[in-house]
């Protein structure tokens, strides 16, 4: 596809531009999350944490934050457009990152990486109503998809990132990288992002106005289908995220090098998100997704399976989990392109139901599976073996039972 035909008559934005907008948006989100995993031993010890599981709730705290501000984010940016909105959440980014650095116990840390993403979630509901603005079907798939791609792809380094760091300074340091990318981030985007919400598709901001916005999002049944089955399957990424360091470090005895096995499965799926920005425009999204939603839960649960009635070691656990994680890989975008085709004349608000949604429901079943973890692997892939299977009846009442169709978004 050649430049001139993706921006067509308004030239807003070329597909490599609108591309990387999506990457450094959902790259400072991802960047959040995952540079904290090796620092959460040093965060319970230092502000004095006697369970260690709790200490998972710097995660939890994060991915809540990031849920429940999307509401707010949607109407915002229908109304104000998109720009000054995330110019504005990028500020207040910023602001939270410096609560988080001067924080004086866990109580207050957690507060401060509940308004960090709070503020952030306005990258992820902007950034795929600008690519609604300005895309849709397969076409907004494929763009979400490489945005996916990299969004996968920052755990393949932040974690190491993260361990870095605290080889040389202690983990409050993580933030101070945190603020300079985030400042960098807002002057690039002040710079470079134009406005590509339409005068005519402008809403009031008004509150019940607001809500006539998301009561049109959620009368689509292929919106809140696709945002139930993606909060189910965001829960089991979630709740991988909220154990892998003590599953990799502790569980395994990998020490500081878990942040290699974590990067090796993070690369993994980042390619499986590459490889469906490629297949989509051929294949669909529902033929993608749903394949590869079977697949996930048809390894997760020989997986339960192994755990209970023989044996696992690391190199099991690493193989099949690295293998159900790649099909991860063609679901997430393809989920979100879904939702989002019938709503395009409510981008925004529908942007931000989908992500409070997948976010808020897909962090409270993380944080079961995290909370769970006993010093044994079969919560966390159980956890996973159930979501996949909640989503499978999701998916299959959305669809009617019609598996692998076209669907209108082809």
């Amino acid at each position: 596809m050649q430049d001139s035909e993706f921006a067509g008559e308004r030239q807003l934005m070329t597909f490599w531009q609108l591309v990387t907008l999506l990457v450094l948006s959902t790259g400072i989100v991802a960047l959040s999350i995952d540079m904290m995993l090796p620092a959460l031993p040093g965060i319970g010890d230092d502000l004095g944490l006697e369970n260690p599981n709790r200490r998972q709730l710097v995660i939890t705290a994060f991915l809540v934050g990031f849920g429940l501000a999307q509401l707010i984010y949607g109407p915002l940016s229908d109304s104000w457009g998109r720009k000054p909105v995330l110019l504005g959440a990028l500020v207040l980014y910023i602001g939270a990152t410096v609560f988080c650095l001067i924080a004086w116990n866990f109580e207050v840390l957690l507060l401060g990486r509940l308004l960090q993403g709070m503020s952030i979630a306005a990258a992820r509901v902007i950034g795929t109503a600008i690519a609604r603005d300005l895309t849709s079907g397969r076409r907004m798939a494929q763009v979400v998809s490489m945005a996916m791609m990299v969004f996968m792809a920052v755990p393949v380094i932040a974690p190491s990132l993260g361990q870095v760091i605290l080889l040389i300074a202690p983990w409050r340091w993580i933030f101070v990288f945190l603020l300079v990318t985030a400042s960098g981030l807002a002057i690039w985007l002040s710079i470079r992002l134009p406005e590509t919400l339409h005068e005519e598709y402008r809403r009031k901001l008004d509150f019940m106005d607001s809500i006539r916005a998301y009561r049109e999002s959620l009368r689509h049944r292929a919106m809140v289908g696709y945002m139930f089955a993606g909060a189910f399957f965001f829960g089991g990424l979630y709740g991988l995220l909220n154990s892998s360091e003590q599953i990799m470090a502790e569980h395994f005895g990998l020490g500081t090098v878990w942040t290699l096995a974590f990067a090796g499965m993070a690369a993994c799926m980042a390619i499986t998100n590459f490889i469906n920005s490629r297949l989509v425009m051929r294949l669909g999204q529902r033929r993608l997704s749903q394949g590869a939603l079977i697949g996930f839960t048809v390894i997760s649960l020989a997986h339960v399976a192994l755990i209970v009635f023989a044996s696992e070691n690391l190199l099991i656990f690493m193989a099949l989990l690295t293998l159900a994680m790649m099909l991860m890989g063609l679901i997430a975008a393809n989920f979100n392109a879904l939702a989002m085709e019938p709503v395009g004349h409510v981008a925004g608000t529908a942007s931000a139901a989908y992500g409070f949604g997948t976010g808020v429901i897909g962090a409270i079943i993380g944080a079961v599976i995290g909370q769970l973890y006993n010093d044994s692997t079969l919560p966390l892939i159980a956890g996973q073996a159930l979501t996949g299977l909640a989503a499978l009846a999701v998916v299959h009442f959305t669809e009617r039972g019609a598996w692998f169709g076209e669907g209108t978004d082809d």
